[in-house]
């Protein structure tokens, strides 16, 4: 089985490195951007198999590249999965509305961060939602 490439967009320099670290453990490929612009040219040269993108970025925000990436034909089948600290319910519904297929909320709960990522990339997107999960 070949590894899966995951895309981290995160400017918090700490959130980076435990997400970094975590997928490392899961034994996957690993991309990071700092902010959205970056994340954007990323994903397109690197065509990632999941993006874990924060919502709050300097410059370009988290949805607005989101959504960017959903209108991109070539981008638009990659889970895009909202990193945030807003956990209120209507956070989730702007991640989603925006076109992420998934939310995981900050502080990451280490202990279940790579079952649950492991959760996207298993997934089959049909308009932006996740229909079929193993």
């Amino acid at each position: 089985m070949d590894k899966k490439c995951i895309l981290i967009v995160e400017d918090n320099e700490l959130n980076r490195k435990l997400v970094r670290t975590l997928l490392h453990l899961g034994d996957y490929d690993i991309l990071e951007a700092e902010d959205a612009e970056t994340a954007l040219q990323l994903a397109r040269h690197e065509k990632p198999d999941l993006i874990l993108m924060d919502i709050q970025l300097p410059g370009m925000d988290g949805l607005t590249a989101t959504a960017q990436i959903k209108e991109d034909p070539e981008l638009r089948n990659i889970p895009v999965v909202a990193l945030t600290a807003c956990a209120m319910p209507e956070d989730e519904k702007k991640a989603i509305d925006a076109g992420c297929n998934g939310y995981i909320s900050k502080p990451i709960e280490t202990r279940t961060f790579l079952d649950k990522v492991s959760s996207f990339l298993d997934c089959d997107i049909v308009s932006n939602t996740l229909e079929r999960c193993n």
